[in-house]
């Protein structure tokens, strides 16, 4: 106003930093300096930045047990069906065991009786022809012998063809069960196989490039989908070592009027990249961490495929910010998604700030402001912890996850010993062993196994 004082030079120069604000709300005035505002800009973008986060962590989390309790439900069923299979098989190997040792005990009662008549009509000749002696005298001794050597040649090859016989049954039987066993060994192989890959499948996830590098294959599906998704983003090896030290990509995106939305600094790690002294990616952390600040860049994400066992690092978007600010590691099949994720929770943010630049521009004081920004404060700090409520939730239950799948990979192993303990019963079995404890069946096998053995005598 014309009436009021003139401000001296230093109160002048104070004033030309401070902005004026009107409060949307309750239209009153307040002011803010540069400090403050960038400090507002921060907090509503950590805000909106941890929210979208927490729902893509969620559907990340949702797809990961849904594929996991299809690939269980899968491997059961092979599992069962396989067993039911060879329990059948068993079955049929019995009967057809059974059956052959039936048949042959048949066959050489058979042969046994038939021999045991020719004996007797020979004995029985040999007698009439002894009886005949004195009446058929013009019978030569040679000749009678020439008859009986005939007839023992007739028995012998009788003999020897129920041998052949014998021995055939036998071959067929050992062919019966060579066949049966290497079908269920390449069965066993088989659910090995499908067991390995699941193995594979939770610990790496499908995370190995075969005839490429980690960073050819970064490079290659971010192209892939760059002019769909990221037409106005910069992505490209940093190759500016002039502080010592250099990163190995740099991702900047801006919208149509060329503000910059998001800043991401990548290093990509592969199991050969690893030294004596550095082979887990907690080492590359801290210096991952200078390049971020040394190239301004706002986020700093390690994608790695170091510690392929490690639980931690295959569950998903590892966040490491209690050690380095804005920091992440990941899998490469989550190199898109975090980018998309900080890319989108990063627009949410613009929005606001654009909002705070356009009050910026209209130079009004605020006088209450302080009061309403303790509560936008408080009301933040209360979402904030709400949001890490339920993200240990989800943690929580990625462990049960985990544990459960734990359980059925023992499960699974349990099975597979006892169908190989039940093959190996199955192989062992003897005429011996089913007569074990059955004195009438020992008796009738040993009576028939000395018919035989005199028969050849």
């Amino acid at each position: 106003m014309a009436g009021d004082i003139p401000a001296t030079t230093g109160e002048s120069k104070r004033n030309s930093d401070m902005h004026e604000i009107i409060c949307p709300h309750c239209s009153k005035a307040f002011k803010i300096d540069e400090a403050g505002y960038a400090d507002i800009l921060k907090q509503v973008r950590d805000g909106e930045f941890e929210q979208a986060l927490h729902e893509r962590l969620e559907l990340a989390e949702q797809d990961k047990r849904n594929a996991v309790e299809l690939a269980r439900a899968r491997v059961a069923a092979e599992l069962q069906q396989a067993a039911a299979a060879k329990d059948a098989q068993i079955q049929g190997l019995k009967a057809q065991l059974d059956a052959g040792e039936v048949a042959r005990r048949l066959a050489v009662a058979e042969a046994l009786g038939a021999l045991e008549k020719e004996r007797d009509a020979l004995a029985h000749q040999l007698a009439q022809a002894r009886r005949d002696q004195a009446a058929a005298a013009q019978l030569s001794e040679a000749q009678r012998l020439a008859e009986l050597q005939k007839a023992a040649a007739a028995k012998d090859a009788e003999i020897q063809g129920l041998k052949s016989g014998l021995e055939r049954a036998a071959l067929e039987k050992q062919l019966a069960e060579k066949a049966l066993k290497d079908k269920y060994e390449t069965q066993l192989k088989d659910r090995d196989d499908a067991i390995e890959r699941l193995r594979d499948m939770k610990a790496r996830l499908s995370t190995k490039m075969l005839g490429e590098t980690l960073e050819q294959h970064c490079e290659t599906e971010f192209n892939r989908l760059r002019a769909t998704a990221f037409p106005r983003a910069y992505f490209e090896k940093d190759n500016d070592a002039k502080t010592g030290s250099k990163g190995d990509y740099i991702f900047r995106d801006a919208d149509e009027a060329g503000t910059e939305i998001v800043s991401i600094m990548f290093e990509m790690k592969n199991e050969d990249d690893r030294t004596a002294t550095k082979n887990r990616n907690e080492d590359f952390l801290k210096e991952l961490d200078k390049d971020r600040n040394e190239k301004g860049c706002e986020y700093a994400v390690l994608v790695s495929l170091l510690e392929p066992e490690h639980e931690l690092y295959n569950t998903g978007i590892v966040d490491v910010g209690h050690r380095y600010p804005k920091m992440y590691v990941v899998r490469p099949q989550f190199f898109i998604p975090i980018i998309t994720l900080l890319r989108n929770a990063a627009m949410n943010a613009l929005k606001y700030k654009t909002e705070l630049a356009l009050v910026k521009a209209q130079n009004i004081d605020i006088t209450k402001f302080e009061s309403e920004l303790e509560t936008f404060k408080a009301a933040f700090a209360r979402n904030y912890e709400l949001a890490a409520g339920h993200f240990q939730k989800a943690i929580a239950e990625i462990d049960k996850s985990i544990d459960h799948l734990q359980k059925t990979k023992d499960a699974l192993l349990g099975t597979d010993r006892n169908l190989r303990l039940a093959n190996d019963k199955a192989q062992d079995v003897t005429i011996k062993k089913l007569t074990r404890g059955n004195p009438t069946m020992a008796g009738k096998f040993a009576e028939l196994k000395g018919k035989v053995g005199g028969g050849e005598a």
